[in-house]
Order: C-alpha cells, then structure tokens, then sequence
C-alpha cells in the first residue's frame, strides 16, 4: 500500500516548516513509520527538529527519520550520463573541464532530485507517512508543473531526437570534431522523464495531498487564494489549510486586541474562500518551537481531535466522464480563466498558470460544445460529433457554447 504523503508549503516565512515537521512528529509518536524531507533548496528541517543535519537517513526519535538529500551522489545516479555529454561537448567546443560541469548543472536540479528521491522512498515499502516540507509557493508550482510539462516535450521531441540523430550522426563525426548524443544519453534523458512521471502519479494519487500554510495577513491570504487555484489546475488536492501565528482572544490588551480584531477578520474571510476545506489554527506561541517535545506540541494542538493521517475523502480536482471535463479551480474569476482546444489538447489558463492537458480518447474524438466557470468548478462538455481534423478552438468559459 502507498504511504501517506502530506507537501507543505505556502509563502516564504509563514512556517510551512514547523508545520510540516510538527505533523511528522506527531505521526511518529501515534505509532506511524514516518520520513520528513525537504524539497527547499534552503531546507531548514533539521534546524526546526533541533538535529544536526545530516546527508543520509537519519532516526532522530522512535518512528520518526530525517532524509536530508546528498544532491551529488543523487545527480550522477539520475543525470549522469547527459551531465557527461554536455560536459564533454563544451569541453570540445573549447571551454575548460571546471566551467562545462557548472554550466552543465541543471537548472532546479536539487528539487527535482528531491522528487526523484521521494518516488524511491515511497516504493520502499518502508513508511506510513511521508511529510514534505516544500519550497515557498512559487518554487513549488513550478516545481509540481514540471513532470507533464517534461512529458509534454518528451513525447513530442525525443522519437524525433532518435530518428533526427541516427541520420545526422555520421555526417556530424565526418564534418566536425564533435559529439552527437548515442543512446545511452537518450536513454538516460528518458529515464529521467518517466521518474517524474511516476512522482507526478504519486503525488496526485489518492493518498497524497497538499497543505497550505498561511498567516493571518491580507498578502499572505490573497497569495494563498491564487496558490490554491494554481494546485487545482495542476491536478493536485489541497485538503487543509493551516493558520499560523493567531493570538489568542483572551486578556489581550489594546495593542493586540488590535491584531485580534484583524486576524479574526481575515480567518473568516479565509473561512469563506478555502470552505469546505478545514482550517487548523495554531497560536502565536511565546517562544519558537525548536526540538521534538515542542513540535509535538505544536502538532496536538494544531491537530486536536482530527486525523491527520487518515486518506484525502475530497474529489480530486480533474474528472472525466463520458461527454464532461470537470476541473475546480476555486477562487478564480471568469476573466481570469481562458480554454483552447488544439488538435487533442486542452489548454487551461488560469491566471498566470497555464496546463496542456491531453484528452483521453473517449474525448478526443469530439468537438466542445461549451464551457462554463461557475461556483469555482469549470465544466467544459463535449457532443457526441466527431471532430474536424484541424480543430483549433479558442474559448471564454461562460454560460454560452464555446466556438468550435
């Protein structure tokens, strides 16, 4: 059976790394085989647990491991061999060996190592629970939209690589005193691609979940709507929200019962935009919550009766039926959201965040007959009337028919 896999994040400083390492704590003392890790480049998860960091797995209570990720050991077991050719091509063209390899380090290749990693540990067998203490927000959308995105590429460009270098390798070698990838490279990049296939499988399945992190302030909260949109579209299910750092209401004097009076505002207008998902509250504490006795503390309040644990019980977020796509994307506005159709791919936007989506046969087959944004769910229909085959569709979702 799967593990239980809970991502933590929200806007930078909120404390999406106590909450993260609070619930992993807790998990570990209910009796749960539990694995925090990180995908924050800054990962501050051992500093919260009060441990000293560490690059292998670590038991630092009964139940309850820390993996801090080794990214060069893991980037030569996943990326070697197109590190090495991209190196070595460099090297060729005339740059020295030290500068080819910095320039060769992909670009957000500690986060998607940590991916990578975290698919491995859930195949192991070995938890109950993972806990993910995420990058902020903006890393973390990008971060989660990028296994579709690589698939997107892959299964347009790589049969086209292979065919493309199997003729141009031999002219290349008798030309120019350069490289060409040979199948191994391919091989690897390929590799690549369905690991993240995989963690994207994992991630959006039915025991994984996202929990967002906020603090009772206008900016957070607004950031906080748009992430919650911007999760949806990807396919992946919010199921709590967490509110960090409330003051208590009781024998507060003026100045905090100003923030009181602020913050009790805010949560119920957080109330109203993030229903009916539930919104656990932790207090403002009077001294940060540092070790294992702490967090745990944190985490049973944060908590109370609720199990924090127990499988996701929402719908997730994109379904299928015979002649309907239905996707929420709660908190956006019709001006926000526009839909294409191109041959058979859906192109959802929403806000700054768009998602290629590949129809399912069933569907793509069809033409669109009209789409509508209502109640935060957009509803895109399809007739039962074979499409032409160049059909390129741009629509507004509304009430009406969308143009075919």
């Amino acid at each position: 059976m799967s593990p239980r896999v809970l991502l933590f994040t929200g806007k930078g400083g909120v404390g999406k790394t106590t909450a993260a390492a609070a619930t992993a704590t807790l998990a570990a003392r209910r009796g749960l085989k539990t694995l925090v890790v990180s995908t924050d480049t800054a990962h501050s998860l051992a500093d919260a647990l009060g441990v000293r960091p560490d690059s292998a797995d670590q038991e630092i209570a009964p139940g309850l491991h820390l993996h801090q990720v080794d990214t060069q050991a893991t980037m030569e077991r996943h990326w070697g061999e197109l590190q090495d050719y991209a190196t070595n091509l460099l090297v060729e063209l005339g740059l020295d060996e030290i500068t080819s390899e910095e320039i060769t380090v992909l670009p957000g290749a500690e986060e998607i190592i940590a991916l990578l990693e975290l698919r491995e540990h859930a195949r192991e067998g070995r938890w109950d629970v993972i806990v993910v203490d995420c990058a902020p927000t903006a890393e973390t959308l990008r971060l989660l939209a990028l296994p579709e995105a690589l698939e997107w590429h892959m299964t347009r460009l790589m049969p086209v690589g292979r065919k493309l270098m199997r003729l141009v390798s031999p002219f290349v070698r008798g030309v120019a005193r350069v490289s060409t990838p040979g199948e191994e490279v391919m091989g690897a990049g390929e590799r690549l691609h369905r690991g993240l296939l995989e963690v994207r499988e994992l991630l959006t399945g039915d025991q994984a979940s996202v929990r967002l992190v906020l603090t009772p302030e206008s900016v957070v909260l607004a950031e906080a709507r748009r992430t919650l949109t911007s999760l949806n579209l990807y396919g992946y299910r919010v199921d709590a929200v967490i509110a960090n750092r409330v003051f208590p209401a009781g024998g507060a004097d003026e100045w905090r019962a100003q923030w009181v009076a602020a913050q009790s505002r805010l949560l119920a207008e957080a109330e109203e935009s993030f229903a009916p998902l539930p919104i656990h509250v932790v207090p403002y504490l009077p001294a940060e919550p540092v070790g294992k006795d702490a967090l745990a503390e944190v985490g049973a309040a944060l908590y109370g009766e609720a199990d924090p644990f127990a499988a996701p019980t929402a719908a997730p977020p994109l379904r299928l039926a015979a002649d309907e796509l239905t996707l929420a994307l709660p908190g956006a506005e019709r001006g926000e959201v526009d839909l294409a159709r191109k041959g058979d791919e859906l192109i959802i936007t929403a806000g700054p965040y768009r998602r290629i989506l590949a129809l399912p046969s069933s569907l793509a087959r069809r033409k669109i007959s009209g789409a509508v944004l209502r109640d935060g769910v957009l509803r895109v229909r399809f007739t039962s009337e074979a499409k032409p085959d160049e059909a390129n569709v741009t629509a507004h979702p509304d009430a009406g028919p969308a143009a075919t």
